[in-house]
């Protein structure tokens, strides 16, 4: 169950950039649930809550720290990244883009977190780099309009 969840149902043990295919599939989490803020806000908090349920528990199955198989960190990231905003696909796709961005570079206090072990150490970075994604998308909403 640990491994089910934490791989966001094996998207993680796909071959090549895990994070990447657990942000995307975040996209696809996005796209059935965007339409009702109800459900988005509910499976974000889901995704979140499970992330840290799980996350510290995958430590141990997989035998390392922040192991790359775990992606529902991605999935709870790219959530963030895209709450709260108009449904615009030219935002989805610099979402998708800033959030792999950030949450490559870790900008402060993302590399700080990540240091940390267990579900915090997992998880913070990422919801970090929603956090800021999120931010400048609503920049260039405002901006654009």
């Amino acid at each position: 169950m640990v491994k089910l969840i934490t791989t966001f149902f094996y998207v993680g043990c796909l071959p090549f950039i895990p994070g990447t295919f657990g942000s995307a599939a975040g996209l696809i989490i996005y796209f059935f649930v965007r339409n009702s803020s109800y459900l988005y806000i509910g499976t974000l908090l889901a995704v979140i809550g499970l992330g840290f349920i799980f996350c510290g528990k995958a430590e141990e199955a997989f035998g390392r720290k922040d192991p790359k198989y775990v992606v529902i960190d991605e999935v709870a990231g790219m959530l963030v990244s895209l709450a709260f905003l108009p449904h615009d696909w030219r935002l989805v796709v610099m979402g998708f883009f800033i959030f792999r961005l950030l949450d490559t570079i870790k900008p402060f206090p993302a590399t700080g977190l990540q240091n940390r072990h267990g579900a915090l150490g997992i998880m913070a970075d990422d919801l970090v780099a929603g956090i800021y994604t999120n931010l400048v998308l609503q920049a260039v909403c405002r901006i654009i309009s």
